[in-house]
């Protein structure tokens, strides 16, 4: 086991990787920028580095500061955790090239899932189901157009390079294809320094199902189940659970088998989520995440594993601790975010000072909280504040246990969003699985306030 590790990020991730770490015996480095010097994975972890000023590209975002620290702190790896650096294959090998174990896959496997262009083309060929849609190389917007009309109407646009559903638009009329292409583009090139874009067949009311998969350094491969995570404003998740409700058992082999053939394609190292769009009795591979998921919680929920455990075992050299026939997914588990931002005002980031954090606790409750009474939340990053996850034997029991939950959650002095979760938890259409990645954005940021039973 390695005996020593930085994590390049902050907050509930941070917090969360140096639980497993001290309970292994490893010791752990946090780094901070200065508006994160009074956080609490400062605090936690054994040593504590300052990396830059609160501005991300200047501290998290600082691949040279990040390998300063870790020089200086004499770690043995580094743990990106999700966000931030997590899935940029150049600091992966920049940890590399300075000596230390990069805790997730190798470089070329980042880089090769990074572009859409090509992971897209890339699983096609594999056999794995796509989207209709462009993703060739020819990129000037004459081409671009041409295909999209071709395609038909309503299409997405997305920027290659991109990633958490940033950037992306619907083009509902043939008329809208070229203004949005050239809107894209630029958002491309100057969030991404990429103008690629690709085109597909838009989905109105798709669910958002993925499989969470896992690989060693010897060839081993396993799926740890599937999750929905169909809860989203503007593309984001909010409300993620597992196994997701309502497959057939059909679908969910198929699943599970497609993903298992994108980490093969791969020759995968470590953990990784296959993102696919359910549409009925189909679907279609979106993307893969290199890197553990926010929503991580629910799969150790219904297997009893600790995922970041594997990830330290496999960047160790061990072998996976579990084969396929040997990994257990008992009963139902639900995670919500919750997030210092507004649900009646389209959900604006609500940054401040919290002057009172309470969590819940309870029977098969469970809080990853990156965020307590008298923390500062910077302006400067994500809204997250914590997850609260329940586990019970069946879906509504979950929902329930979670629910009640959100409701002995209080946080005072910046606006947060839990009664809103709890709502969605008690919706008819949630409960009954009739709920997409469209829903959110169909009842609006107002009418989903006022959801009740």
């Amino acid at each position: 086991m390695l005996n020593s590790l930085l994590v390049a990020n902050r907050g509930e991730i941070a917090l969360r990787i140096f639980r497993t770490a001290r309970r292994l015996g490893v010791r752990t480095v946090a780094v901070y920028s200065e508006a994160d010097r009074g956080a609490r994975h400062v605090a936690d972890a054994d040593e504590a580095i300052c990396i830059g000023p609160e501005p991300p590209h200047q501290s998290y975002l600082n691949v040279q500061s990040i390998l300063n620290a870790a020089r200086v702190s004499r770690v043995a790896a580094v743990h990106p955790g999700y966000g931030f650096l997590s899935e940029n294959s150049q600091f992966a090998q920049a940890c590399l090239d300075a000596g230390f174990v990069f805790v997730g896959p190798t470089p070329a496997i980042i880089a090769s899932m990074g572009s859409k262009l090509t992971a897209k083309a890339r699983m096609r060929a594999a056999g794995v189901p796509t989207l209709p849609g462009y993703e060739g190389l020819r990129q000037d917007i004459d081409h671009l157009q041409a295909e999209g009309l071709a395609l038909g109407s309503p299409v997405m646009i997305k920027p290659a390079a991109g990633g958490g559903g940033k950037g992306m638009r619907v083009v509902r009329t043939p008329a809208e294809l070229r203004p949005a292409l050239s809107a894209a583009r630029r958002f491309a090139e100057r969030n991404y320094g990429d103008g690629a874009l690709l085109i597909e067949r838009f989905l109105s009311t798709p669910r958002h199902v993925e499989v969470q998969v896992f690989g060693d350094t010897h060839g081993n491969l396993v799926h740890v189940g599937d999750r929905d995570c169909s809860v989203q404003r503007r593309h984001q998740k909010l409300i993620e659970e597992a196994p997701a409700p309502c497959l057939t058992q059909d679908i969910r082999q198929q699943l599970h088998a497609a993903a298992l053939r994108v980490a093969r394609e791969l020759s995968y190292i470590g953990a990784g989520t296959v993102e696919f769009l359910l549409d009925g009795g189909n679907f279609y591979f979106m993307e893969m995440n290199t890197r553990l998921q926010v929503e991580h919680p629910v799969t150790e929920a219904i297997s009893g594993l600790d995922l970041v455990e594997w990830q330290l075992r496999v960047a160790s050299g061990q072998s996976l601790p579990l084969t396929q026939s040997q990994v257990r997914l008992t009963g139902h588990a639900i995670e919500a975010r919750v997030c210092a931002e507004d649900p009646e005002r389209n959900f604006m980031p609500c940054p401040g000072k919290v002057t009172e954090m309470s969590w819940p606790s309870g029977d098969s409750i469970r809080v990853d909280a990156g965020v307590y009474s008298g923390d500062q939340v910077p302006a400067s990053y994500d809204s997250l504040l914590g997850k609260v996850i329940a586990w019970a034997p069946h879906r509504r029991e979950a929902t329930v246990r979670l629910a009640q939950a959100l409701q002995r959650t209080a946080c005072v002095g910046v606006q947060t969003n839990e009664q809103w979760l709890g709502r969605v938890l008690s919706a008819p259409d949630f409960q009954a699985v009739r709920h997409s990645i469209a829903w959110v954005e169909g009842l609006g940021a107002a009418a989903a306030g006022q959801m009740s039973p």
